[in-house]
Formats: structure tokens, sequence, C-alpha cells
């Protein structure tokens, strides 16, 4: 395809041959229904056995060869099974570096992400001011930034003080955005068992994102590549906050639980050319 600017572009869609599915504990990925592109779903999950329906293209690659960086864009037309709380587990869409070697062989890195985020309760991933722990959000993080490098010397004193809220609001603030930590919830605006089309943009600098052409999030620190793309649905749960809790599990999801989506394309620059 050839832009505006006369310049070479690949577009990679749902049915590209590069993506690689991932199921275990049950889940599966349908083709050909709702909406005729792809179902992710898990049946009678339970919480001692993991269960994820997955795409991605990243497996058994080294991370320095995952396959996208700035600047791109992606565009997702999903919808899901039940509404935000009710839906069990994590599920959505977009990049990150697999840091904890799900799917190969790699050492555990620090996380880097890019993407549309659900998580339902227990999980607390607490990492942006104001913004709760779960639910449905448009999310960036960048733990690998240097100015996050920094930070981590002081985390044994830090960690302590931001049990106190009043130095918890004043000295997170600093820390966030070294770590590029960037969030919006989006139960406001995108009911999740509706038809939404959602677009992120991933620039070399900032990142933006939207959802039925409203921005709802700009980032202005973009997370580094590269980084891989997953399209997922699971029913694990994290936790992790600047006071110093962390944890992992399992949820009970019972009956049927999906996200259909039909349709998604990634736009970016023809590189090989």
């Amino acid at each position: 395809m050839v832009t505006g600017q006369g310049e070479l572009e690949q577009i990679v869609t749902a049915d590209d041959p590069r993506w690689q599915r991932y199921t275990v504990g049950g889940g599966a990925v349908e083709t050909g229904g709702e909406g005729g592109g792809l179902r992710f779903l898990t049946r009678d999950a339970g919480g001692r056995r993991y269960a994820d329906a997955q795409i991605d293209d990243y497996q058994g690659l080294p991370r320095r060869r995952f396959p996208w960086r700035p600047p791109l864009t992606l565009r997702v037309r999903a919808r899901f099974s039940h509404p935000e709380g009710q839906l069990k587990g994590t599920a959505g869409f977009g990049f990150w570096n697999d840091p904890f070697a799900m799917t190969g062989l790699r050492a555990p890195a620090l996380p880097r992400a890019l993407w549309f985020f659900y998580a339902s309760p227990p999980a607390n991933m607490a990492l942006a001011l104001d913004v709760p722990g779960n639910g449905w959000k448009a999310a960036t993080l960048d733990a690998t930034r240097l100015p996050a490098l920094l930070w981590a010397p002081l985390a044994p004193l830090l960690v302590p003080l931001m049990n106190f809220r009043p130095l918890y609001r004043r000295l997170w603030p600093p820390v966030q955005r070294a770590l590029a930590v960037a969030e919006a919830p989006l139960d406001a605006l995108a009911d999740m068992t509706a038809w939404h089309d959602y677009r992120l943009e991933w620039g070399r600098q900032e990142a933006r994102f939207f959802v039925d052409e409203r921005l709802v999030l700009e980032a202005p620190r973009s997370p580094r590549g590269p980084m891989g793309f997953v399209m997922w649905l699971d029913n694990q749960y994290a936790v992790a906050t600047p006071q110093g809790r962390f944890g992992w599990g399992l949820v009970d999801a019972p009956g049927e639980q999906w996200m259909a989506v039909e349709h998604f394309a990634i736009t970016a620059p023809d590189r090989a050319t």
C-alpha cells in the first residue's frame, strides 16, 4: 500500500498466517463466530487450572526478535460476553514483551506493555494514581526505561513510605512517569458487552488510544520496542501495588465467557523495503 506521503505500508489483518494460537486449560479460539471473526472463550474454568485462549506472534522468539516497533496503528472491533466486573480473569489486545516467559524459554524481564487491558477482582495493579487497580482500561507501562531503572535502588526506602497516603500522593507521580505508566478507565465509555471500535496509535514519543473515534488516553511517554502482539482471554489475576503488595492466582470462571473480535488490523511502515 502507498500512503499519501509516498511511503510503503504493511497491513496485517486477522487472517494473516503469522498468528499463532496458544490454548490451555480448555481455552479455545474459534473462527467464523459472531461477526464472522474470532471468538476467544473459556468454559467452566476453575481456580486450580490455568485456562487461556490466545493468539500472538512471538511464540519461541527471543525478545530482541519480537516484531513490532513504533510507529504503528492497531484497530480492533470487539465485544465481550459479560460486563465489567462479571467477566472473570484478564482479557485484551495490544503489545507487550511477555516478561514472564509464558510462551517460550526466556529469562524473566521487566514489563513493557501498550494495550487495551481488562482485569477482574481480586486483581489489583494500581500503577496509575487515582485509577483503580482492575477494570477495563487503556494502559501503557515500560519498566525497562533508564529513568525507571534509576529509581529501582530507592525501592526499599520508598515502598514503606507509600503506605502513608499523603506521602504516596507526593512520591508516586515521579515514579509513575519514570515507568511510563498512563491509564484511563473505560467503564463509563465502553459497555464491554456492546460492539466498539478500539484504536491504538503507537508513536515513537507518545501513544494515543481511541474508543469509537473518541480520544480516551494520550500517553506522553511511549513504551519502547520491540514488542509482540497479543489478543487473549484467561482466568488469572495479579496484584502489584506501590505499597509493596504482590500476588498472582487463578479465579473461577463458571459457564462460558468469551471475547468476540469481528476484525482487527495493524498498519505500520513496511520496514522491509
